[in-house]
């Protein structure tokens, strides 16, 4: 089995590569097949990434909201559903900024 890509600059996300290994060949973690967690051994070889996953695709998915907001004005539910994802990023950001992974 290959190794995580590392040394990129692109961006890696740690889902997909779990994603993969689980689905093809079986492995229900990446911490079984390598001993150690996949975030550990991207951080090692320089290639994790600068904000954690779960902001990172909350953060996507409120600039989504706000594109289809920019066509459809009168949608009221995303209206609010934005409302919902901001106030997630922030709560997120304030335990990531307490817990030291943000500046």
């Amino acid at each position: 089995l290959e190794e995580p890509p590392v040394g990129k600059k692109s961006r890696f996300l740690g889902s997909p590569f779990g994603l993969k290994k689980r689905d093809k060949h079986g492995i229900p973690q990446v911490r079984f097949l390598c001993g150690t967690k996949l975030l550990r051994i991207l951080k090692k070889n320089g290639a994790a990434p600068s904000i954690p996953e779960d902001l990172y695709c909350l953060i996507k998915k409120a600039l989504s909201i706000r594109r289809h907001l920019d066509v459809n004005r009168k949608d009221r539910d995303s209206k609010f559903r934005l409302i919902l994802v901001e106030s997630r990023i922030h709560r997120l950001s304030r335990y990531y900024r307490r817990n030291q992974k943000l500046p």
